[in-house]
């Protein structure tokens, strides 16, 4: 049976600007082929089994040629696989997308294309720059400012000159002197207000606004390089009164975060809201453990406890499934009372409609056993991580609490140094979050040993990790409480000293 290819346009780079019809052919793949410019989260809604094949290319360096590309295309759809071809941009706009089908129509097989939305759009747009406006340009034109291996740079530059309105180059950084000259040869004038968005609608995006005379020099100086959009024209004036892109207060600025990536989301989307180039970094995994015996056990005999204390949403989640393997349902906890360490525990309860009958004023595991004492004279029941904190059993057991603590899940550190991190530990202070105790060890363990961390600030979101921080040299803040939105308060507190 013959697969069926689609070519998806994934956008300049801000993984948002993925249309929820290309979102749909990603998670349906069995076999993506994909970009350089893609961004790393797209190749997240893959299906896990989804084999993926990266013929990225980079000027003047193309490791896969286009012709293999094509071929790769052919002979995954003669596997029966249903092949999505991922491309930056727009798959029609300067993006071979046309010759890519070629083949695949010769020997008829199935194909679609879902547009994407176009850089030579989205980076003036991300740049503050209309590519059209009423009062200074009705037209647009957009131009490749890259020439075919072999061949010379053709614009017709007098065309453009006469034509007015708003002129938009990609892939032309490399010849961005040549199209100032050209522009200005023909007639356009040196103080055309022009410009050069780099990395157009990624956190580290750049821009540099000038004159079509001044441009070529000022985008050296600033040693800008590709991927960039040059736009020419009035609507460049806008550029700073329609600036939103740069005024979120955390621009510029690079976040690392450790935390798992199935519970990274909402930190990292709250911290990508405002600006900040964040850079996923795993540090722990959390496994839950199977043919878990002591946990069966348990829930077969729920009501000799009066309490069932969580202290992470993973455990509610390895809870609920061992509850559901053994034939139960969240009824079985109607002769029981809930306690969660936090707000994000508590989330997890409500997401299985329960509510939590007790969360300490303060969110760790001291306040959590001192209010359970005040609470119970016991049985607890603990499902937590092989390696959660003792200060809970030590605390219960000092007041007298009677408890049976059961791990559920274990805490696993990759254990992998970290390569793609040195020159950003290398390059000066480091902002990293650290959401638990473990993921501290986890981050320090990924590293060489002897790795300098003086340079690392450790953005913590309570006392028990800091002090983990503190203990392998690493300076700290702390949230106010142990809540993710107290974390991102924190980080935008030192941003803005």
């Amino acid at each position: 049976m013959t697969g069926k290819v689609t070519l998806v346009g994934a956008g300049p780079g801000d993984p948002g600007l993925l249309t929820r019809k290309g979102e749909a052919a990603l998670r349906s793949a069995e076999v993506v082929v994909y970009d350089r410019l893609v961004a790393p989260e797209l190749l997240e809604l893959l299906p896990p089994t989804a084999e993926r094949i990266n013929v990225g290319k980079e000027a003047d360096h193309h490791p896969v040629p286009q012709w293999r590309t094509n071929e790769i295309l052919l002979e995954k759809a003669l596997e029966g696989k249903n092949v999505v071809r991922l491309k930056g941009g727009d798959p029609f706009l300067f993006g071979r997308g046309g010759e890519e089908l070629e083949l695949l129509a010769e020997r008829h097989i199935p194909f679609e294309v879902v547009p994407g939305v176009t850089s030579a759009l989205a980076a003036p747009a991300y740049g503050g720059i209309p590519v059209t406006h009423r009062d200074f340009a009705s037209s647009l034109h957009i131009v490749t400012g890259h020439a075919k291996a072999g061949s010379h740079l053709h614009i017709n530059f007098k065309a453009l000159a006469e034509a007015g309105g708003t002129c938009v180059f990609l892939m032309g950084v490399s010849a961005l002197e040549r199209i100032c000259g050209g522009l200005l040869d023909a007639g356009m004038g040196a103080d055309t207000p022009a410009a050069v968005v780099e990395r157009g609608t990624l956190p580290t995006q750049r821009k540099v606004v000038s004159t079509l005379g001044r441009l070529a020099e000022e985008a050296r100086q600033a040693e800008l390089h590709s991927p960039a959009v040059i736009v020419v024209g009035e609507v460049v004036s806008l550029s700073d009164r329609f600036d939103w892109f740069d005024a979120p207060p955390l621009k510029g600025r690079t976040i690392v975060v450790t935390r798992p990536k199935r519970r990274a989301g909402a930190l990292r989307s709250r911290l990508h809201e405002l600006g900040a180039d964040v850079v996923d970094y795993p540090c722990i995994e959390t496994l839950p453990r199977q043919e878990n015996l002591p946990l069966e056990e348990c829930l077969s005999r729920l009501r000799t406890f009066e309490w069932v204390a969580f202290t992470s949403s993973a455990g509610v989640e390895v809870f609920f499934d061992a509850l559901w393997r053994q034939g139960m349902d969240g009824r079985a906890l109607s002769c029981v009372k809930l306690a969660a360490i936090g707000p994000s525990t508590a989330h997890a309860l409500e997401e299985r409609h329960l509510r939590a009958d007790y969360m300490p004023p303060v969110y760790d595991t001291e306040h959590l056993a001192l209010g359970l004492a005040e609470r119970t004279k016991g049985p607890v029941l603990l499902p937590r991580a092989a390696m959660g904190s003792p200060i809970l059993s030590r605390v219960l057991a000092e007041q007298g609490v009677a408890f049976t603590d059961v791990p559920v899940y274990d805490t696993v550190f990759p254990g992998e140094h970290a390569v793609a991190l040195l020159p950003l530990l290398a390059a000066g202070e480091t902002w990293v979050t650290f959401t638990s105790a473990s993921t501290v060890r986890g981050f320090v363990g990924s590293l060489e040993p002897g790795t300098d961390l003086s340079r690392v600030l450790g953005l913590c979101i309570g006392p028990q990790t800091a002090a983990e921080c503190v203990r392998h040299g690493i300076r700290t803040r702390i949230a106010r409480e142990a809540t993710v939105p107290a974390l991102v308060e924190l980080i935008l507190n030192a941003a803005q000293e």
